[in-house]
């Protein structure tokens, strides 16, 4: 690793999604989205459902997170994420049916007891799988 990059991991309980070196960091955390470089003052953050990126020698790379947390010292990065895929690796139409079966469970809402904090967490999930796919 060159001093002028960080370290990258991204691991859930399943596997170890990604270990690489990074010019920068982007995640999304519960505050809101953060960037971290070289040399950035520690700290550790939870993690909301959605899209983070690197970038390294030009190249940006997508993820999509199922929330979770993320560790950072001067020279690391460590995510630690329910769930979390490459864009290249996720099964868009996989997503597509998931978005489709969330709705169903909203349109119920209306009239059946669901548990619509579940619902919409699916529903968050499949669109994010879905836009970190396209890029």
């Amino acid at each position: 690793m060159a001093e002028k990059q960080l370290l990258l991991e991204v691991v859930t309980p399943d596997r170890k999604v990604l270990a690489t070196d990074a010019d920068v960091v982007v995640c999304p955390g519960v505050e809101g989205q953060f960037g971290v470089l070289i040399g950035h003052v520690p700290f550790l953050s939870a993690l909301e459902i959605g899209e983070m990126y690197y970038k390294l020698g030009g190249k940006t790379e997508y993820l999509f997170i199922n929330g979770g947390f993320a560790e950072v010292t001067g020279a690391k990065v460590t995510i630690v994420a329910e769930s979390a895929e490459m864009g290249k690796e996720i099964d868009v139409e996989r997503a597509r049916r998931a978005k489709e079966r969330a709705e169903q469970r909203l349109a119920k809402a209306k009239t059946e007891a669901i548990d619509w904090t579940r619902a919409e967490a699916a529903m968050r999930r499949s669109l994010m799988r879905m836009k970190v796919a396209g890029r």
